[in-house]
């Protein structure tokens, strides 16, 4: 196995820990109403309940965790010549590396999925509950998240233009 298949494996195994146990976390601060959204003052002018949060949470993590490996999985046992990739005759010659590609993408793309959601769930639960933090401390949370979804949705594409290593015997 290979150091970034070791690697995004562990991310991922850590970003489901991580984001049950800021569920659960978070599920125990929780007032009756949680404020979703905010006025300029920091202030929630929009409240849901907090069952709703707790349902809303589930179907985000079976999706993610369920349907996103059951495509990449999928994605595997295409054909290679149905696969829109550059390089194309390269890679079916190297179709374990690109399965190992492949694999290795969605599951980037499940743990940042996780990540995200684990630190989206943190700062509901820290900002209604009047810690020292605001709303507005939180602000470079979504440029930062942008950044690493755009690296890894961008990642494979790049990675694919680059052709394969040929194995010599």
């Amino acid at each position: 196995m290979k150091f970034t298949t070791l690697a995004i494996r562990t991310w991922r195994f850590f970003s489901m820990i991580a984001v049950f146990g800021t569920s659960i976390y978070s599920y125990s601060l929780f007032s009756a109403d949680v404020g979703v959204h905010f006025d300029a003052f920091g202030k929630a002018d929009e409240f849901i309940g907090k069952s709703d949060v707790f349902y809303i949470l589930v179907a985000l993590i079976v999706a993610n965790n369920v349907l996103f490996p059951a495509l990449g999985r999928q994605l595997i046992k295409l054909p290679s010549h149905l696969l829109p990739i550059p390089n194309q005759t390269e890679w079916t010659a190297q179709r374990d590396d690109l399965n190992e590609h492949i694999q290795n993408w969605i599951f980037s793309l499940v743990a940042m999925i996780n990540t995200i959601i684990a630190m989206t769930v943190f700062v509901l639960a820290t900002v209604n509950n009047e810690f020292t933090f605001k709303i507005g401390d939180f602000e470079g949370l979504f440029y930062l998240i942008v950044i690493l979804l755009l690296i890894i949705v961008l990642a494979l594409p790049i990675r694919l233009i680059i052709k394969p290593k040929v194995e010599e015997l």
